[in-house]
């Protein structure tokens, strides 16, 4: 296959002898590279953190802006970025019309979240049905009867439900609708599953940081966002009732459960399902996130660069992405994301 160019020099001669300090190590390369990506704010504590990490020994700087998925699989299709994310996989037929790869790299949860005077995190029982209730406007109340049947002995407030979503296009929207539509027929019906839908009740805000400042600030708030923006901040989450009929709390055992049973083999563009898996213990609303790649890149030395920094972090990034809550993909999916990756003009020569 074609190698790729050579990474372009962007460091001014008066700080050249600092840098080559910096990359004094023989494994370290001695010119940096700039890689521009964009997309899913539930990945980007994740690329946010391999991209630190690999700075150093790989020569490349990620810039990574968390604007939605919608605005990561439109920047990508107008080649203004060098990789779009999104967590809402793209269809094939779309695919091919963009000349685009797609490949994921880590599975996470996403999360109800509640601001409820009293309540601790993980006290209080939601199924996707009551979910679908809270966030059409059918459940007005924290006191409803509904939820009180779910949480006997538990002193629930009489205050009103205050939903938070999501006002940008999300992947995570994507996820949380598809989980209520797959639990609650009437939302399926009424109101379906996408990136962006007309939500019938409740304030919108801006990425996942948006949607858990505005719950944390308002009593009575309901949300849902990834779990890391819950767990770094300090929000109460919920259980969640899984396939079996168990009351299951948000972790990363729990999203481990879930992703444990994905049927990768059978998923076509990798876009595999996780949403409420019949494992005992499983998290109900677990997705994987993927990277949208150009085969046909504008610059293949920094379409090259993307795929090293991925490949470094499968191959030393595990830790990183269970210490935020995600779990790293299976060795055997990631042998098949690099042979995905020879479709991409310029792609470098990785180990399988």
């Amino acid at each position: 296959m074609p190698s790729s160019n050579r990474p372009v020099l962007r460091v001014a001669a008066c700080g050249a002898a600092a840098l080559l300090l910096g990359l004094a190590s023989a494994a370290a390369p001695a010119l940096a590279v700039d890689v521009t990506g964009a997309g899913s704010s539930f990945a980007a504590p994740i690329y946010g953190a391999w991209g630190a990490a690999a700075r150093a020994p790989l020569g490349v700087v990620l810039n990574y802006q968390a604007l939605g998925s919608s605005a990561g699989q439109n920047q990508v299709i107008a080649r203004t970025v060098d990789f779009g994310a999104s967590d809402a996989p793209m269809a094939g037929s779309k695919l091919a019309a963009n000349m685009l790869l797609q490949f994921p790299t880590v599975m996470g949860g996403v999360v109800p979240i509640v601001n409820l005077p009293g309540i601790r995190s993980n006290q209080l029982r939601l199924t996707g049905e009551v979910l679908a209730g809270l966030f059409s406007g059918d459940i007005s109340t924290w006191n409803d009867p509904k939820i009180a049947a779910l949480n006997p002995g538990l002193k629930l407030p009489d205050t009103a439900v205050a939903a938070v979503h999501r006002a940008d296009g999300s992947g995570t929207t994507f996820v949380f609708t598809s989980y209520l539509a797959k639990e609650s027929p009437d939302w399926k019906g009424k109101i379906g599953a996408a990136s962006s839908v007309a939500w019938p009740t409740g304030a919108g805000a801006k990425g996942n940081d948006g949607v858990a400042a505005t719950v944390r600030n308002t009593e009575g708030g309901l949300g849902y966002v990834e779990y890391a923006y819950a767990n770094k901040n300090g929000l109460t989450t919920t259980l969640l009732k899984d396939k079996a009929g168990a009351f299951v709390a948000p972790s990363l055992d729990s999203f481990t459960r879930a992703a444990d049973g994905a049927d990768w083999q059978d998923a076509q563009f990798f876009a595999v399902d996780l949403l409420d898996t019949p494992a005992a213990g499983a998290w109900p609303i677990v997705s994987a996130t993927f990277v949208l790649l150009p085969i046909n890149p504008k610059d293949t030395a920094r379409s090259a660069a993307v795929l090293r920094l991925f490949d470094w972090a499968f191959r030393n990034g595990a830790d990183a992405a269970r210490s935020l809550q995600y779990v790293p993909l299976p060795a055997s999916v990631q042998t098949a994301v690099r042979h995905a990756w020879t479709n991409v003009a310029g792609a470098p020569t990785l180990a399988q």
